[in-house]
């Protein structure tokens, strides 16, 4: 009688294990599918910057290392490996992509342009994928790294390989500061 209590317990102990393992590899596929993600929105954003820089280049004659910043920004970018480096990299891109486009601001042929404006258009669509994309990542990383640390998983996972995900997180000091909006209306001085 023994014996077969014995059984039934191991033969739980290893299902539970199987299970375990599965849901372990389906839950580093869900992660993998979010980085794919948010490849596909970075590439897409990537892909927009030189025609971007293109359209208004010309009327930019004298921004020149505003455009050059812009260009070696996503260059780096483009290296990027992992999220860490990337939510670095991505970060400089788009402080870049800041200031050329508060820089176009100045030139009122580039905000009657529909090029540049649909450019700018497609520029932030992008920008607004790539956060839902990173939030997704996050959060799908985040169930995987809990589902390895909760007990009694957490006494196997490790030792067959399972390592936990990196997440996206704000580098930049300035990245984290509130911005500052001031909505009133001032009277203009004479």
């Amino acid at each position: 009688m023994f014996g077969l209590v014995l059984l039934v317990v191991i033969a739980l102990v290893v299902v539970w294990a199987i299970a375990s393992y599965n849901r372990l590899i389906g839950m580093g596929n869900q992660v993998l599918n979010g980085w794919r993600q948010i490849d596909v929105q970075l590439k897409r954003r990537h892909d927009l910057i030189p025609n971007l820089v293109n359209a208004v280049r010309g009327s930019m004659d004298f921004e020149r290392d505003t455009l050059t910043a812009v260009m070696d920004a996503r260059a780096k970018a483009l290296t990027a490996t992992g999220p860490t480096d990337a939510a670095q990299k991505e970060g400089q891109l788009s402080q870049a992509l800041g200031r050329l486009l508060a820089v176009a601001e100045n030139y009122p042929t580039l905000k009657s342009n529909d090029n540049v404006r649909m450019l700018q258009e497609e520029l932030s669509a992008t920008e607004n994928k790539v956060g839902f994309a990173r939030q997704f990542y996050n959060d799908i990383a985040t169930k995987f790294n809990t589902a390895q640390q909760v007990f009694p998983t957490n006494l196997f996972a490790s030792v067959l390989g399972f390592k936990p995900a990196e997440l996206f997180e704000v580098t930049e000091e300035a990245d984290r500061e509130v911005p500052m909006v001031d909505l009133s209306r001032k009277a203009p001085t004479a």
